[in-house]
Order: C-alpha cells, then sequence, then structure tokens
C-alpha cells in the first residue's frame, strides 16, 4: 500500500459512514412515553434524591461504576509530539475502542487545551465526579509525572497514566519470565535501560519493586549516559542517575544481562549486542522500528531471548494486554486508586498466565500446534481469551488487600462468570481469523474480479497480506477498475476467455473430461465449460496453480455450486456438501447450519451437517456445544419434522458419544442455559454455552441467519461451504466488502489445514 493509499483509507475509515469510532448507546427502553418519563422528567428525580442521601448510590443508579475517561492535551502523542488537543482526539477515541471491545468498558474521551499542569489538573479534578476511573493518556514529561501524582493524591478513582504504567506492567512480566528461562535473578542482573521518558521510567521503577538494585542499572538518554556528574538533570532522571564510568550506550551495555529499549530505532549494533553478557534479553520496544532489528538480533545471537513493540515478532510488548484489565478490576471494587500493589498484582498474573495450557483458540490463531512457556512465548497474546478473567480478577483482589476497594467482591466463582460474559463477540474470532491467514498467505482466485466490490476485497487482502489475490475475468475493465480505486501493485490478471489461456484451458479441459468422461460429458462440452470462469477457477485450484477459490458474487447460489461440485468433488468419506454461517452476536460466535445447500436433509444428512459444523468450529479455535433445533423439545411431538431430528441426535449419540450435541429443542431453551438447566436438567447441553445450531431443513436455517443479519444488524461469516475436497468458498449475492474479505479469509485458513492431506 503506497502513503497515499493509506492516507485514503485511514481518512475515509474515520469520516464514513459516521465520523469519529465511538458512539453514546442506550441502555434503557425508551420507546413510550413510560420510559421517557422514567428516564427523564418526572422519575429521574428520585434516584438523584437518592444520590443526594448517599454518594454512593451514584454507582447503583448511573453509569459511573463503568465509565472511564480517557484524557489528553495532545503534548506527545503516538509519534507525532505536540499536536494540540483536537488533533489528539483520533487516539483518544482509539484508546476508547479499546477499552469497549477488550473489557467492555465505556469511554468519554477528554480533550483538554490546557498545557500548564495545573490549570490541566483543576479541570480534571472538576470533571471527575462524572467518571469510575481516569486513563491520563499522551501528556508530555515531565509534566506527566506531576499531573498523575497530584490526581492520585487528590482524587478518590482510579488514575493511570498508561504511558507511564502500561508498558512497564507488561515489560515487567515478560522479563520476570525471560529471567526464569535464563536462570538469573533480577536482584543480580545488570540492566541499561534507552530512554528516559515516562514510559524508561516507570519500567526501571516497577523492576526495582520486584528487585531490581539501583547499582545494576544504568539509563541513557540522547546525550548519553546518564551519570550522577551531569547537571542538566531532571528530577526524575537524577533518581537513575549512575556513579560508574561510562558515557555511551556501548559502553553500558558491554557485559549487560539485559536491555530495554524505549528510545529509537536501529541505534543497537550488532557488536554491542555481541559485547552483551552470555544469555541477553533484549526488549527493543521502539515503534516501528526496534532499537536492534529482531532477525538481525536473532542472527547475531542465538542465546538470545528478545521481545519488541511488533506484532509481526514473538513476545510482544503490548499495552493492550495491561490497561483494559487493570482498570476492569478496579472499577468492579470501587476502588479509589490503582496503586503499586495492583499493577504489581496484574505484573504476576501476566507472567503466570503464560506458563499456563495455552487454550486452542489462541493455537488456532498464531498457527501453532502448541504455544508453549519459551524463549518465544514469554508474555500471553492479545487475543488470549483468559486476559478478562485472569488479570481483573487478580487486580481486583490486590485493591481489596491493600485497602482501596470500596465494594469488595463476595462470590468470586459469580465474578469471573461475570468477566467470562463481558467478552461478548467484539469482533475477536474477526482478528484471530485474519491474524491466522496471515502468518501464512495463500494464493486465492477470485472469479467475479471486473466486479468492483470484489476488487477492492482483493486489494485489501494483498495490502493486510491476508491472501495473494489472482484476478479472473476482463483484463481491460478490471484495469480500469483498478485505476479508480488506485490498485497498483502487481496481481494476476486472468481472462480465461483470451486467447493466451488457451493452452491451460485446453489443460484443464482434458483433467476435467478424464473425470466426466462416464458422467456424460464429452471433451467438447468440457472446452466449452473451461471458457466459464467458475469451471476455470475450479480447475486452477484443482491442479495447484492456486490455493483456494472466492466466487457467488454476482450469481445465484446454484449456479456458482454446481461447477464447484462438478469440478472438484467432496472430500473423503462426505457424501453431500453443506454450508454454515458464523454469527458474530452480542452473546458470542454462533454458528448455523446448513444455511445453503441441503433444502430438507435427512435425519443421517442432519447428523453429518452437524459433524461438519463441529469441525468447521474447531477450525476458528471453538469447542463445538451444539443444539439440533425443533419446533418441539426432546419428543414433546410426534411429527416426522420432530422425529427426524431425534433420530439425528440418537446417531449421534450412539457413534460420536464424546460430542456435546443434544435435541430436538426449542431455539429459545438451546440459547437459554437457565431455561435449559430449569426444565432439562438431563440434557447433555446443560451447564453449557450453546455455539452451535443445526436447522431441521433450509428454511429455516436460511430465513433465521438472514433477519438475525438484517434485524440485529449481526456480522455473518459464510456461507463456509463444508465438505469439500479443495478450499473453495462462496459470497452470498451482493456481499459487502467486509464480508468477501472475511471470506477469503476463511478460504485461506481452510487452504493452510488442507496443504498436504490433498
Amino acid at each position: 500500500m503506497n502513503e497515499n493509499q493509506q492516507r485514503r483509507q485511514a481518512l475515509v475509515y474515520h469520516a464514513k459512514p459516521t465520523p469519529g469510532k465511538i458512539a453514546v448507546v442506550p441502555t434503557k427502553r425508551y420507546q413510550t412515553q413510560r420510559d421517557l418519563a422514567l428516564a427523564y422528567s418526572p422519575g429521574v428525580a428520585i434516584p438523584c434524591q437518592e444520590i443526594e442521601k448517599e454518594v454512593n448510590n451514584v454507582y447503583k443508579y448511573t453509569n459511573k461504576g463503568n465509565l472511564v475517561a480517557v484524557i489528553s492535551n495532545g503534548t506527545a502523542v503516538l509519534g507525532l509530539g505536540d499536536i494540540g488537543p483536537n488533533a489528539s482526539k483520533p487516539v483518544m477515541e482509539g484508546k476508547g475502542l479499546l477499552f469497549k471491545i477488550f473489557a467492555d468498558i465505556d469511554v468519554f474521551d477528554i480533550e483538554i487545551d490546557a498545557n500548564d499542569p495545573e490549570e490541566f489538573i483543576n479541570t480534571v479534578k472538576a470533571i471527575a465526579p462524572t467518571f469510575g476511573g481516569i486513563n491520563l493518556e499522551d501528556i508530555k514529561a515531565p509534566e506527566a509525572f506531576e499531573i498523575e501524582k497530584r490526581l492520585k493524591e487528590e482524587l478518590d478513582i482510579p488514575v493511570m497514566h498508561d504511558d507511564q504504567h502500561g508498558t512497564a506492567i507488561i515489560s515487567c512480566a515478560a522479563l520476570l519470565n525471560a529471567l526464569e528461562l535464563v536462570d538469573k535473578k533480577i536482584e543480580e542482573v545488570t540492566i541499561v535501560v534507552s530512554g528516559a521518558g515516562a514510559a524508561a521510567i516507570s519500567c526501571t521503577r516497577l523492576y526495582q519493586s520486584f528487585g531490581a538494585r539501583a547499582e545494576n542499572i544504568v539509563m541513557t538518554d540522547s546525550k548519553g549516559v546518564i551519570r550522577k556528574d551531569r547537571a542538566d538533570l531532571t528530577q526524575e532522571k537524577a533518581e537513575f542517575a549512575t556513579a560508574n564510568n561510562l558515557n555511551t550506550l556501548d559502553e553500558a551495555l558491554a557485559g549487560a544481562d539485559v536491555f530495554i529499549g524505549l528510545s529509537l530505532g536501529n541505534i543497537v549494533s550488532e557488536q554491542m549486542l555481541r559485547d552483551m553478557a552470555p544469555k541477553p534479553i533484549v526488549f527493543a520496544m521502539a515503534n516501528p522500528d526496534p532499537e536492534i532489528n529482531y532477525d538481525l538480533a536473532c542472527s547475531v545471537r542465538d542465546d538470545l531471548i528478545m521481545a519488541t513493540g511488533r506484532s509481526d515478532h514473538p513476545n510482544q510488548v503490548n499495552n493492550v494486554l495491561g490497561f483494559p484489565f487493570i482498570f476492569r478490576g478496579a472499577l468492579d471494587v470501587r476502588a479509589t486508586a490503582i496503586n503499586e500493589a495492583m499493577k504489581k498484582a496484574a505484573v504476576k498474573a501476566l507472567a503466570q498466565l503464560a506458563k499456563e495450557p495455552v487454550p486452542e483458540q489462541v493455537n488456532v490463531a498464531y498457527d501453532q500446534t502448541r504455544l508453549s512457556f519459551g524463549k518465544d512465548y514469554i508474555i500471553p497474546k492479545p487475543f488470549d481469551p483468559r486476559l478478562i478473567v485472569e488479570i481483573p480478577l487478580e487486580v481486583a483482589k490486590a485493591a481489596m488487600e491493600s485497602g482501596v476497594a470500596t465494594a469488595p467482591i463476595e462470590d468470586w466463582d459469580r465474578y469471573k462468570d461475570t468477566l467470562q460474559k463481558r467478552l461478548g463477540n467484539d469482533q475477536k474470532l474477526v482478528r484471530l481469523l485474519h491474524n491466522r491467514a496471515k502468518i501464512d498467505p495463500q494464493t486465492v482466485v477470485f472469479t467475479e474480479a471486473d466486479q468492483l466490490d470484489v476488487l477492492k476485497a482483493a486489494q485489501i487482502v494483498l495490502e493486510e497480506k491476508i491472501a495473494i489475490p489472482v484476478l479472473l475475468g476482463r483484463k481491460k475493465t478490471i484495469k480500469k477498475l483498478m485505476d479508480t480505486i488506485e490498485f497498483d501493485e502487481e496481481v494476476a490478471i486472468i481472462d480465461p476467455k483470451a486467447d493466451d489461456q488457451k493452452e491451460n484451458r485446453d489443460r484443464y479441459a482434458q483433467l476435467f473430461w478424464e473425470d466426466q468422461k462416464r458422467k456424460g460429458k464429452t471433451l467438447y462440452d468440457a472446452k466449452r465449460l473451461m471458457r466459464e470462469r467458475n469451471y476455470f477457477g475450479s480447475m486452477m485450484v484443482k491442479n495447484r496453480d492456486v490455493d483456494a477459490m472466492i466466487s457467488g458474487y454476482s450469481r445465484n447460489y446454484p449456479q456458482v455450486v454446481k461447477p464447484i461440485l462438478e469440478t472438484l468433488g467432496t472430500a473423503k468419506g462426505i457424501r453431500r456438501v453443506a454450508a454454515t454461517n458464523l454469527m458474530l452476536t452480542q452473546r458470542g460466535p454462533l454458528f448455523l447450519s446448513d444455511t445453503s445447500i441441503n433444502i430438507n436433509p435427512s435425519a443421517k444428512e442432519l447428523a453429518k451437517i452437524a459433524q461438519m459444523t463441529a469441525q468447521t468450529a474447531k477450525m476458528f479455535g471453538l469447542t463445538p456445544a451444539i443444539a439440533l433445533l425443533s419446533f418441539s423439545n426432546f419428543g414433546s411431538n410426534d411429527s416426522e419434522e420432530a422425529k427426524k431430528v431425534s433420530e439425528a441426535v440418537a446417531y449421534l449419540h450412539r457413534y460420536y458419544p464424546d460430542m456435546v450435541v443434544d435435541g430436538p429443542l426449542q431455539s429459545d431453551f438451546a440459547l437459554n442455559p437457565e431455561m435449559m438447566e430449569k426444565s432439562f436438567s438431563f440434557s447433555r447441553l446443560k451447564n453449557t454455552r450453546v455455539n452451535t445450531l443445526v436447522f431441521p431443513n433450509l428454511d429455516a436455517a436460511n430465513i433465521t441467519y438472514k433477519l438475525m443479519k438484517e434485524l440485529n444488524g449481526v456480522l455473518s461469516i459464510g456461507p463456509i461451504m463444508m465438505g469439500l475436497a479443495f478450499p473453495v468458498h462462496t459470497l452470498q449475492l451482493g456481499a459487502s466488502v467486509e464480508e468477501i474479505v472475511n471470506m477469503t479469509a476463511v478460504a485461506v485458513v481452510d487452504a493452510q489445514q488442507k496443504k498436504g492431506t490433498l
């Protein structure tokens, strides 16, 4: 992606369809006059009076307990510097988005036009009653230290400057684990810190709280080593001044055990790395370019443990591992502060989590057979679903033990369950899917590349490194559309009807005819069909000229599926293919089957559809819990339709006893654990969270998924083809660009899994 394209896409993203990234959404009914009378006048006076009597009732009757302010004056924004409060607003909105999607915390972003610390502090104090916590952001040092210190002292709600403490908490957890792996003690190692800003100061202080000794720490800034004899030191820098006779970073690194980089890219040379002690630990956290290139560092020292701030290398020190969950725990016990005990609890929880068995969902996302504690995994991954439980839990306990919790938790099991439910969908599965695809992008042929939305999707998957697109269609049309959207990367463009494809058409036709000659097809038929994109594209996949295929944007489903089935056939042991749609609902991911192919499947076919959907759920890293749906519950009706579902369930229970599946069930009982427990405590789905629904016929499944999509705005990924021998997937007619991109990621992951088995 060139700079102009990136600029245009970033501006469109922030401007369309609604300016900005966050909004206020009502949480109460507002449809009737009665609702409005309760929401505002006269009903609103009652909770006001209750809060006046007892101020803590504000947490009972308002959203204060789940509302954080992200506050900045724009004086130290990302890599942009002092750009002012208005220009900082997109960043603060982005931080609010992260709070919501990772920890279900609501945010108002507040941009203050005040560079004077006293004015800034007074403004924040004046608005503090609105909020349950305050996250300070992008405030330049040294003012940031004074601002945070004063606000923590003068307010009775949690205050944290994430630029200081976020990196400190994450990197400290990683450091403790790295030291354990190299069998070194934090009290004995020498640590060199490059950088002396807010993050560097906070990191070093936290390391000291875990045992690092001041005499073993050397800090550098742009002028060299911070020594006691320098006359230009701020109070914070003076705290870490060394008495050692060192002047430069290379002198400081000679024999050092640990390097902490929070400064500039490419300032550590190969020789500096060679001069470090055996089994060195290097955290090069400058972004986007680390202090030393990851691959270069690993080639220089094979005994190295390294972390960076980048997602494309192991051991990413990412603040999103910390701040959402720290505030979550603090809010849930109504803490009056985020103190050292709570920060240290977060460090210990993160460090311990990296040593625990990794959920399959995380392994799938990172294309690992089994992630395990070691030099390339010293800190949890941002996609780890356990973060929302483990970190807030320990932070909340620390708040209670240190005496800053005003609403202590009494039922920890119930609290865990509450945290789990906050996971929701939050698009996490989409991020996991894209991340998994990017690990090993596959070549995907788009059979309708002369359609603008398909071409836009192909451009995105190429730029995002999700897939390597091959474009099928009329070259002249495709090139004209590419110019329109500034798609100027080199990609393969193929017109199956063009003269230059005759050799390929003939080759594919011969292969197709060999397979179909006893099924009524002639060689002439085969050559004619190879001029059609879905036949040509399918043969590209079968002949391994590409890895996967996406089709169906502009044609009716039967027209798309027939060529695929004739050309590629079903996987071993599969008689009939099926399709599932993954619906990303507020309650979590939900697979619906069969949404596109089998009109009225038999009992055995229903059972096979359930099996295939279970395998698809596992491809996404989920443990399938399957309900076979009907209009009746567990044989309450003896109609043929209900009996068919009962027979399918009996088949699955008999031949696949380890599957978590049951039915027939009405959909509300399947999705409501309390109703299930009360009425059908014998069910195998008791105490589970159903994530897969198998419908008795195509009518029910197709109507349901489209209603969910249109009425509730649920994001749908699908239809995902199941049972094909090759990774080919179809689109709904007129699919959006987003849907095409997501289906491409599905096709890539499918191809990754099928490689080596075809």
